[in-house]
Parts: C-alpha cells; structure tokens; sequence
C-alpha cells in the first residue's frame, strides 16, 4: 500500500466525519472553555478572598506581590479540596452539633495547614485562623455571587 493511500487520506471507500461528530466535538471545546474560564474566575476570587483576609486579620500575612497571592490562593484550593472534605467528614457530628458552626473551625485548619505548605503564607494563631477563614469564606461567597453569570450559581 502506498503511503498516499493511508486508510482515511484520500480513500474514497471511507466516509469523512459526520455533522454530529463535529458538532459534539464543538461543544466539548466550548464546555473546555467554560470550565477554563470558571478556574480562572474561581483562582482570582480566591486570591483576592485570600488578600482581603491578610489586609482585615492582623494575624494573617502574605509575603510577596501579586504572583505570590495567586500561588498561595492555588495551594489553598488543593488543601481545600484534598483536605477539606476528610476533615469536614470526621467533624460531621460536632458540626451538626454546633449548629454548622465547627465548620469555621475546620477551614481555619485548613487554612493554617496551606500556612504550613508555604513559606509565603503566615497565620499568627488559632484564632486569628478562625477569623480569616471567616473572612476568606464570606468574601469568596459575595465575590461568586456578584462575578458568576446569572443561571450558574452553584
């Protein structure tokens, strides 16, 4: 066989991709997109949650510019997203318990274990943890409900 004639190059016998193939493949780029884009939005509002925290919470501080609040909103998600639902899981009863508010709890340990991964990221104590996550959690709650389009609040 000649490499000219490769099955699908030139080979009239085959049909080309169908209109269906190529209009689901348009939607997958499109949902791509969309969830790309909903990251990015979701990184910054963290970063910016993240910046607010430090500048209301004396205990709390980042060291370094822009970039460095953008690395230190990162690893707060993934120490939010690996650890935060174990602990939150463990802490069910005392949550229910407190009525939701053990939650707070559990996010200032997550945020003093991202304190911990990092060296850019300080948080003075427990309780100054407590209250940043506070902070953090209320300002990623208004920023998402103001900057996420109508129809995709979660």
């Amino acid at each position: 066989m000649a490499v000219g004639n490769a099955p699908g190059r030139g080979d009239s016998t085959r049909p080309g991709p169908s209109p269906l193939a190529d209009e689901v493949s348009d939607r997958v780029r499109e949902h791509d997109g969309l969830m790309l884009s909903r990251f990015l939005l979701n990184w910054a509002i963290v970063a910016v949650a993240v910046g607010v925290g430090a500048a209301i919470v004396p205990g709390i501080e980042v060291k370094g510019g822009f970039f460095t609040l953008l690395w230190v909103a990162l690893l707060f998600g993934l120490v939010n997203a690996i650890l935060g639902p174990i602990l939150h899981f463990i802490s069910l009863p005392l949550t229910i318990l407190t009525f939701g508010l053990f939650a707070l709890v559990v996010n200032g340990v997550v945020l003093m274990a991202t304190a911990g991964l990092s060296d850019n990221l300080d948080v003075g104590g427990f309780l100054g943890a407590i209250l940043g996550a506070l902070i953090i959690s209320v300002v990623i709650m208004v920023l998402q409900f103001v900057l996420t389009p109508r129809g995709q609040h979660a």
